[in-house]
């Protein structure tokens, strides 16, 4: 049977009030269910201007997706003139609305823009602070441990792998790849995402791009962000979810895939970074 595992993840103090909700909402009416990744922890996204200094491929991404459009002109500001408000320990009301929904519910970051910029230059005790203090907070709002983790922006290194391995999680996506494999490091399961984010296809044909990547069947997992399809992409989203079910696909949240997944007969892989295309800087696949 074709399946399409939706990977919500939530990065941002705006996607988590606005764009959660509204995904919510969406998922409802369809009837669906997903696997949200959250960010538990401070919003330090003011402090991606560095680099808009650094790195010209990120000043080029914020052009074309309308940043401020996408996150909101305060989100700019968090970390460096705004103090960094907490993400998702800010909202357990919204969480609950997760859990009360059927969604599955997952670990994404403590500090998603610290890892996602600054991770090869952190300490190991720095990264298992990083996964303690995250851990902790998604225990106070769920009372329950994660069983996954969603490495922000795809970004992994062999430290974090071994760490991982410690937390002895039931699955991790943390690449992008096209099937389902068993990290060589972790020696845990890999579901990644194998589809293209919306935001880094044009976005005026990003329904019928994804639809024809996935109309063949097989299993094929949509990374989804709350800042992105709970926002000015929202339409598009639903347009997707009704194309979707119009090709007789089933939805799901990445638990289930998990579920029908032979872990048996999985390959061992060995992850590399590398750019891909509409993306600023490289990810694991």
């Amino acid at each position: 049977m074709a399946m399409l595992g939706l990977k919500i993840d939530v990065d941002t103090y705006w996607g988590m009030k606005n764009g959660v909700p509204c995904l919510l909402q969406a998922l409802r009416e369809f009837n669906l269910k997903g696997t949200f990744f959250l960010s538990i922890g401070p919003d330090n996204s003011g402090r991606a201007a560095l680099q808009l200094i650094k790195n010209p491929l990120f000043l080029k991404k914020m052009m074309r997706t309308n940043a401020v459009a996408l996150y909101g002109w305060k989100t700019a500001l968090y970390g460096t003139l705004l103090p960094a408000p907490m993400i998702a320990l800010s909202f357990p009301e919204i969480v609950n609305d997760i859990i009360a929904a059927g969604h599955e519910v997952q670990f994404h970051a403590w500090d998603h823009r610290r890892w996602q910029d600054e991770l090869p230059d952190k300490s190991e005790n720095w990264i298992r602070g990083w996964f303690s203090k995250g851990i902790a907070g998604f225990e106070k709002l769920t009372g329950k441990k994660p069983t996954a983790f969603g490495a922000p922006s795809w970004v992994i290194d062999d430290r974090v792998l071994k760490i991982i391995k410690e937390y002895k999680f039931n699955y991790i996506s943390c690449t992008r790849a096209k099937t389902p494999f068993i990290h060589e490091i972790a020696e845990t399961l890999e579901i990644p995402s194998d589809l293209p984010c919306f935001e880094e296809i044009d976005a005026q044909k990003g329904v019928s791009i994804i639809a024809n990547l996935i109309k063949d069947g097989g299993t094929h997992v949509l990374p989804v962000h709350a800042e992105v399809e709970g926002g000015i992409f929202q339409n598009q989203f639903r347009e997707l979810l009704e194309k979707t079910l119009s090709l007789g696909i089933e939805v799901m949240p990445l638990k289930k895939i998990k579920d029908k997944l032979d872990t048996k007969t999985l390959p061992r892989r060995k992850y590399k970074m590398e750019l891909l295309p509409g993306r600023h800087s490289a990810c694991a696949v």
